[in-house]
């Protein structure tokens, strides 16, 4: 059964950094592209960064470009986000994802396909 488990997240002040994990279970973690969805209270989800397999090509939203960073680990299974530069806009939930169509790496998996979230929240 395809799992996921987010963690790193929690209050931060602007301009600080925290660095997500998410650990997978379940299916071939290195044969999947994965991204990072946020969603803010009272938004709509909206993607943030994905990955390819082996990682040597990374997507970025214009709004985290430059200040996220993108990485996996296949031999533990492990994805990451790195933020650094922390604004109160990028509050919310952090959910990592499972990309099945490797064609459309900057769309917003299916919910079913994604974890349950780490809480980031920038604020003074």
């Amino acid at each position: 059964q395809v799992r996921f488990v987010e963690s790193g997240g929690g209050l931060v002040q602007p301009g600080g950094s925290l660095t997500l994990s998410c650990a997978a279970f379940g299916f071939h973690f290195s044969n999947y592209y994965m991204s990072w969805v946020r969603q803010a209270p009272g938004k709509g989800p909206e993607w943030v960064s994905s990955i390819q397999t082996g990682g040597a090509s990374t997507w970025y939203a214009d709004s985290v470009k430059g200040r996220f960073t993108i990485s996996r680990d296949n031999t533990k299974n492990i994805l990451y986000l790195q933020m650094n530069s922390l604004k109160p806009e990028d509050t919310g939930q952090y959910f990592c994802a499972m990309i099945r169509n490797f064609l459309k790496p900057r769309e917003i998996p299916p919910r079913d396909d994604w974890g349950r979230g780490t809480q980031v929240t920038v604020s003074a």
